[in-house]
């Protein structure tokens, strides 16, 4: 369906254009009539396929042009980089309106963003901890918020920002307009829904919550971490086709790890990024990937969700994640804008069960590749590997010992009675009398 199908005022309409979008994907058509319609909003939809421009405008048609300071719109996402990309895409969609906006997140000057907020905003686009800070600040006042925008709020759950949530959806107005849009729901995330949403329209354009069909899925058989190591190294080496890819890893320490051991084969081809970088680090990282100046980008789950890197050909999934729902989320970089990608994933024999949680979430069998006879299988394992048991029965406890205990007697000097020191006397029943007191 094309855009032109939705009554776009001049300006939106334009910008669209401008923004090379033509045709309409499926949570646009379902979700932008249900936020017009100023009632609570909860979109579900796999990654990739527009969330954030599906939302994004009905919101900036309804909104008019006010030179109050307080923000009246309030967008609220997991990481830095979605508050960042959401930015960019709404200054995109507002290039021909008169709306301010701007995005606060940690690991940068407070002040500087206290500046911007105390200038006059109508959209901010806010991490969670760092929309707490600025509120415990006072310069943020959130009296005139008319509609909030949590984006991935599973992903903040999974971060540890359920308290900040709780904080500043209770300091809201009461009257406002809830909107809610992620590629999952777990429970937690459908009780905050029915503690916070009033009666909520539900959007849901998922086939049992995955969409993949586009993405070619495959996984090897692999021992340990360093033979990881050399299957990677071996698959970046001979394999041209892989042009621009993702290589998701369990840990920060990890990521930082084998993104040193990769550039010791491809020097200036390898990028990093995980929390633990600074700001400055992970926007580079992102914009030499995203530019091509780099082949590889190294990342935690980070960059799972909701950054949108166009012509990503092959995600490599180093570990197998243990929630099944975050191999969506990562395989879902790939195969963006209705084009097509190749998802691997190496899957030690501690971390078959991971693989059959996903199978079952995916409801089919991913193809298993043939371990590469050319590629060295190391008998070395990584400190972690080492450090974790593979016995199921360590988390059973063994029974305590009886023991008597330690027993001796009591030397001569500490058998001694404490009657009371001097000045102490006892009176009529027998019980030391206080110091002090008055006679009678």
């Amino acid at each position: 369906m094309s855009f032109e199908l939705f009554n776009l005022n001049k300006p939106l309409a334009n910008a669209i254009s401008d923004m090379g979008f033509t045709e309409a994907t499926a949570i646009q058509l379902e979700a932008y009539p249900a936020i017009l319609t100023g009632k609570d909003v909860v979109a579900i939809a796999p990654t990739g396929t527009g969330k954030t421009i599906a939302y994004l405008m009905p919101i900036i048609k309804l909104l008019k042009y006010s030179e109050q300071k307080h923000p009246r719109i309030l967008i609220v996402a997991p990481t830095r980089e979605l508050v960042l990309q959401t930015v960019g895409e709404i200054n995109a969609l507002t290039k021909y309106a008169n709306i301010r906006c701007a995005g606060v997140y940690g690991g940068t000057s407070m002040k500087t963003q206290k500046q911007v907020v105390y200038d006059g905003l109508d959209i901010l686009v806010a991490t969670p901890g760092r929309l707490f800070d600025l509120q415990l600040s006072g310069v943020l006042r959130l009296q005139s918020i008319q509609k909030l925008i949590i984006d991935e709020v599973d992903e903040m759950l999974n971060l540890g920002f359920r308290h900040q949530m709780i904080s500043f959806m209770d300091s809201l107005p009461q009257k406002r307009q809830n909107i809610m849009v992620s590629a999952t729901l777990s429970e937690e995330v459908e009780e905050i829904i029915s503690q916070y949403f009033e009666e909520p329209i539900w959007v849901d354009t998922t086939i049992s919550g995955v969409s993949t069909d586009r993405i070619e899925q495959s996984f090897y058989q692999v021992q340990n971490y360093h033979t990881k190591v050399n299957l990677l190294k071996n698959l970046l080496f001979t394999n041209e086709d892989m042009q621009r890819v993702i290589v998701f890893v369990g840990s920060r320490k990890m990521a930082d790890k084998l993104h040193t051991q990769l550039c010791v084969l491809f020097p200036d081809e390898i990028g990093v990024i995980h929390s633990n970088r600074s700001q400055n680090q992970r926007i580079n990282a992102l914009v030499k990937f995203e530019e091509g100046l780099h082949r590889v980008l190294v990342s935690t789950d980070i960059a799972a969700r909701g950054i949108d890197i166009l012509d990503v050909t092959h995600v490599i999934n180093f570990d197998t994640p243990q929630v099944p729902g975050n191999y969506i989320h990562r395989i879902g970089r790939t195969a963006r804008a209705e084009k097509t990608g190749i998802a691997t994933m190496f899957v030690a024999p501690n971390e078959m069960v991971h693989k059959e949680k996903i199978e079952l979430l995916l409801n089919k069998k991913l193809i298993e590749i043939p371990f590469p006879e050319d590629v060295d299988i190391s008998d070395k394992l990584s400190k972690e590997e080492v450090s974790t048991p593979y016995d199921k029965d360590y988390l059973k406890q063994k029974p305590l010992e009886k023991k008597n205990g330690a027993f001796h007697e009591k030397k001569d000097k500490n058998k001694k009675v404490n009657l009371g020191g001097p000045g102490k006397k006892k009176d009529m029943k027998g019980l030391p009398s206080k110091r002090g007191s008055k006679k009678k």
